[in-house]
């Protein structure tokens, strides 16, 4: 929903070497409704609303939540934007839906299990497992607000429009100077000249400006305690009541804080992850899956991506960016492989090692292994160089496994691109 535009004000990018890649996201997303209930604690406005994850759940909800509601919003609880525009695979359009309070467990049923595709989740889409039963505001005014991580001022920086609930992005090309940008000094914190800015920059029509200046300190001591990376709020409501209420909103946290902030990172829904990318965490390796047909693994961050380039350039596409790092046991080898041919995408494996500290006679015991545990059904490419070279060398030879050697990195790739168009 933002990441373009937060891209575009903060200054913060990350290319590759062209548009099949992905940038690599190391945060934590949490669903909705776990973020509302963490924005409460911090005295955040937010509505008030109940995650449901079986029909069976809903009256009893309803009775005890919202006896008095004739309405209410039901929204399917996905890590991924566009919900509203979505389709479920089962033919029901939106995943966000106002509807009397009778019709909520038939349209929960019909969510619930279900997979929901938005523009942000691709063609496979993402199951939902919870619905957030809300209640329904009466709001007279939508906004906008973000706090993100700005590379330029070296801290947070608090983005505001008196415009919301629609795409910021195109906001922000239409009507440029309705982006108001309040950079914090981390040091300091928020002063209240700074929320003073920001409630200005968001224009409320009659919320009291004092209480509209603590609640802009309270999303900005959230954003700070809990090491965000990001908070959206969009739209950021304004109710007949005069009261400002976060009425949908995205949180990231840094995963480097993770063992700071156990219980936030105790919210993670795997299911909602790629696969692979979960269990190359739990094997402590550095995975991000692309959409090409030859799968990498290479030691060293720089040199994964110089690979990827150069797969390019011969006329190739990556499957992934995947680095074992300079310190990575067979046993890492070895799930790095499972990951890798658990891709039915990948037709040619290349494996470029320059070792270091990474050694390759380790790396060449781990291809052994894992050939022995994952049946190998695609080509292997194999560029070692480095410490230990000639001893991982005789151990590939010895193995008796069909590879394709290559004597440098250019050769491994035109290789690796030969071998999945033969």
């Amino acid at each position: 929903m933002v990441r373009g535009l937060l891209k575009q004000l903060s200054s913060r990018s990350l290319s590759f070497a062209g548009k099949w890649q992905q940038q690599q996201l190391r945060r934590l997303n949490i669903h909705e409704y776990q973020g509302a209930e963490l924005m409460s604690k911090y005295g955040v406005n937010v509505p008030r609303g109940v995650a449901v994850g079986s029909v069976d759940e809903i009256k009893k909800v309803i009775e005890s939540t919202f006896p008095n509601q004739s309405e209410l919003v039901v929204k399917s609880q996905v890590l991924a934007g566009g919900r509203g525009l979505g389709t479920f695979k089962n033919g029901l359009k939106g995943g966000v839906h106002i509807v009397k309070a009778d019709q909520v467990e038939d349209l929960a049923g019909k969510m619930l299990g279900q997979i929901l595709v938005t523009k942000q989740t691709g063609a496979e889409g993402k199951i939902v497992s919870k619905v957030y039963l809300c209640e329904k505001l009466s709001l007279v005014n939508e906004m906008y607000f973000a706090i993100t991580l700005d590379r330029k001022s070296a801290g947070p920086l608090i983005i505001a429009c008196a415009k919301g609930g629609t795409s910021i992005e195109d906001l922000a090309e239409k009507f440029p100077d309705s982006i108001v940008k309040v950079p914090i000094d981390v040091f300091k914190g928020i002063t209240d000249e700074d929320a003073a800015k920001v409630v200005d920059g968001l224009s409320p029509k009659g919320a009291d400006r004092n209480s509209s200046i603590e609640q802009v300190k309270k999303l900005y001591k959230l954003f700070s305690e809990t090491d965000c990376t990001l908070l959206e709020i969009n739209p950021l409501a304004e109710t007949a009541d005069n009261q400002l209420v976060a009425a949908d909103a995205k949180l990231n946290f840094d995963d480097n804080a993770a063992f700071r902030q156990k219980e936030i990172f105790a919210l993670r829904d795997p299911t909602q992850e790629d696969p692979r990318e979960v269990a190359a965490a739990k094997a402590d390796l550095n995975y991000i899956g692309l959409d090409g047909e030859i799968g990498c693994m290479v030691n060293g961050a720089g040199l994964a991506m110089s690979t990827m380039d150069i797969i390019k350039l011969h006329g190739g596409t990556p499957a992934n960016f995947l680095d074992v790092g300079g310190n990575a046991s067979e046993g890492q080898v070895v799930e790095a492989f499972k990951i890798l041919t658990s891709d039915d995408k990948v037709k040619a494996i290349l494996v470029n090692i320059f070792g270091g500290i990474m050694k390759c006679d380790v790396i060449a015991s781990g291809i052994v292994n894992a050939a022995k545990q994952v049946q190998l059904k695609v080509p292997v490419v194999v560029r070692l160089e480095g410490t230990n070279v000639d001893q991982g060398k005789r151990i590939l030879k010895e193995s008796g496994m069909a590879l394709i050697t290559a004597e440098d990195l250019d050769d491994a790739a035109k290789k690796a691109v030969e071998a999945i168009s033969k």
